[in-house]
């Protein structure tokens, strides 16, 4: 069966990312061993401008459309990032074919974190009382102005004015980075993608990847700008060798570390950091005070349900049987201290959300957004927001109703998302569930919803709907195409609208069956 989808997966994927006769390759048992993205064949693109993401202002409904467009036109990035997104969903695939228990897995990953949340004030009460006892300080914040007063006041607490940080999507959450440059504490990132992200000012697009819709030319680029790099060297080698170069005196010299936490374990008091770098370790390490910053949703009851999770994640993340580097935090270093900052920004309202609750299950994988054919060809930053793709869609309505209202709408609904969530998040659904809640509490344009409204009663009146239907089908067989296409028919804007048929299904089952009846 494996070779079988392996087959499968080949012939799906582009030419340029299969690689069939690689020297470095690494063979077991008569097959490649993958990992992760470190066996997919680089694109050579030629040169092309990086898009840049949405255009925020203010409270105002975020465009996905309008950045989404200029992503598509630049045909190197979106091929690149159609390709490499997909590379990941192959391998994941394969990942998954590979564990005959797979779906047993994630169905028990799903009741852990169901049974986990119906019972969180429980399980945050236990993980405070043990790893306080564990030697570890313990900070609640309400939202993430709290969040970031919390680590200043530490941080000043203790004369830091530069903390090196490992990825997290909690603070980039927090707005943590633009927060410490106001108050004059310089934050420098130590994943690889969240620097590159950092050095060209930009946010991630991904929850895992978050450099994945850059070309090795705008990586180049930026390093050339900001640390120094040869600008005609794209070489990946090279660059991630200059980076690490640049940054490891950085984080030598460091006043403090912050990670986030991918599970934070209520029976023993400790949380997890996941990584394939290693830059966790170093920021938890290295200097002697340690903040962590997660989110209350990250708890589980034990250590054993670590392992269930824990196999699921970069499986699903990545195509890679585990992270390069699982560490368990567990208390402070000899001579140091370990501050821990558990956030609700929000979690408690959403937890209280009959419909939407269960996307606290989520455990930041980034498989549903590998596989949407909407988030592979538009980019992670034309959503203009923290999370995007589909649970992007169901997330960030939740802090901001207007602001991303236009955002469940980026959605073919496929459900390709719920299919490939290792929790079983009902995606598409609740997708499905926020656009009738955005329409019910008037969040959408006018036009839109008079063209629902309108499309609603044609539907419901099957004479009226035929009769239009027959008048419709008659203008596009006579109609010049100017008039067709005009800034009204929004089909029409990207693709060529069907040919009108010789006759409907309707009339054709009324001629050759409805007799019969």
């Amino acid at each position: 069966m494996s070779t079988a989808c392996e087959q499968a997966g080949s012939a799906m994927l582009h030419p340029e990312l299969r690689v069939e006769s690689d020297p470095d390759a690494i063979i077991r048992d008569g097959h490649r061993l993958d990992h992760a993205e470190g066996t997919s064949k680089p694109l050579r693109p030629a040169f092309e401008p990086q898009p840049r993401g949405a255009k925020v202002r203010g409270n105002r409904p975020i465009d996905q459309q309008e950045a989404a467009a200029r992503f598509i036109a630049a045909t190197e990035h979106e091929k690149m990032h159609d390709e490499r997104l997909w590379d990941l969903r192959q391998k994941r695939d394969r990942e998954m074919h590979g564990i005959p228990e797979w779906e047993e897995l994630r169905s028990l990953a799903s009741a852990i974190k169901e049974h986990t949340l119906t019972h969180l004030d429980e399980y945050l009460d236990q993980f405070e009382a043990n790893a306080r006892s564990n030697g570890i300080h313990v900070h609640w914040a309400r939202d993430a102005a709290e969040h970031n007063q919390i680590v200043h006041g530490i941080l000043r607490d203790h004369g830091a004015t530069t903390l090196i940080k490992s990825k997290s999507m909690l603070t980039e959450e927090c707005g943590f980075r633009h927060y410490m440059a106001s108050v004059g504490i310089e934050v420098i990132e130590t994943d690889l993608g969240e620097r590159i992200q950092q050095l060209d000012n930009e946010d991630p697009s991904h929850v895992v990847v978050p450099a994945v819709h850059k070309l090795r030319t705008d990586v180049a680029e930026v390093f050339s700008r900001t640390i120094g790099t040869d600008p005609g060297n794209s070489d990946v080698h090279y660059l991630a060798e200059a980076q690490r170069k640049a940054t490891r005196p950085l984080i030598l010299n460091a006043d403090a570390g912050m990670t986030g936490g991918n599970f934070v374990v209520a029976e023993t008091g400790t949380f997890v950091v996941c990584t394939n770098e290693g830059n966790a370790d170093l920021s938890g390490n290295v200097p002697k005070l340690h903040i962590a910053s997660i989110g209350i949703e990250k708890i589980i009851p034990r250590l054993e349900h670590l392992a269930v999770l824990v196999r699921l994640l970069s499986r699903s993340a990545l195509g890679s049987p585990m992270t390069q580097y699982t560490s368990h935090f567990r208390g402070p270093r000899t001579g140091g201290e370990m501050h821990v900052v558990l956030v609700d920004n929000g979690r408690s309202e959403r937890l209280g959300l009959e419909e939407f609750w269960t996307s606290l299950k989520c455990i930041r994988c980034g498989a549903c957004m590998n596989t949407c054919p909407v988030y592979r060809r538009s980019g992670g930053l034309s959503y203009g927001a923290t999370y995007s793709g589909p649970i992007g869609l169901i997330i960030d309505p939740t802090f901001n109703a207007r602001k991303y209202s236009n955002l469940p709408f980026a959605s073919s609904l496929n459900g390709s998302c719920t299919n490939v969530c290792p929790v079983k998040i009902n995606i598409h659904e609740q997708i499905y569930a926020w656009r009738r809640v955005l329409v019910n509490q008037h969040e959408v344009p006018l036009v839109k919803k008079a063209a629902m409204k309108a499309a609603g009663a044609l539907l419901s009146r099957p004479a009226a709907y035929r009769a239009a239907i027959a008048t419709a089908d008659a203008a596009l067989a006579h109609l010049p195409r100017f008039v067709i296409y005009n800034g009204l028919n929004a089909w029409g804007k990207h693709r060529e609208v069907p040919h009108p048929p010789e006759q409907t299904f309707h009339n054709w089952y009324h001629a050759n069956r409805g007799a019969k009846q």
